[in-house]
């Protein structure tokens, strides 16, 4: 039985099956649902169907936080367009995986849902992808979505 579910979303594709997925999961058991969105830099910019989640490294701030704010909203609407009501959103920054696993804790979250594959970058080939270095390290349940 879900209580609470996290889902990261970055406006991939299996950012939104995972939305999905959550939102099927929480309104079975009426479980509360917490939307996380890490805005990402990227050498590009890049428009998805949520807005705008990454933006050029030459973006300031005020602009990331902006696009960060978009898409966020965006899942949110989502969300509720999926007939969830109990829907809360966090916009963090910083490494991904890392920030999901502290967003699960601070939550009380025990489940995420995640895209197997989303928006990566370099990093992704070198350590891991972040679905894989959340699904060893968080201390709930962790199901990804292809």
């Amino acid at each position: 039985m879900f209580k609470k579910i996290l889902v990261p979303v970055d406006g991939s594709e299996g950012a939104k099956k995972a939305l999905d997925v959550a939102c099927k999961l929480a309104k079975a058991d009426n479980a509360s649902l917490h939307i996380l969105h890490i805005p990402e830099r990227l050498s590009r910019e890049a428009m998805l169907v949520w807005g705008m989640s990454a933006v050029s490294m030459e973006a300031t701030g005020e602009e990331l936080e902006r696009a960060g704010r978009s898409s966020l909203e965006a899942a949110k609407k989502a969300a509720k367009e999926r007939g969830m009501t109990d829907v809360q959103g966090s916009l963090r920054q910083g490494d991904p995986a890392r920030i999901i696993i502290e967003e699960a804790k601070k939550t009380s979250a025990d489940t995420i849902v995640m895209g197997s594959r989303g928006l990566s970058n370099i990093t992704g080939l070198i350590i891991g992808s972040v679905s894989h270095r959340v699904a060893h390290t968080a201390k709930c349940n962790v199901i990804t979505v292809r």
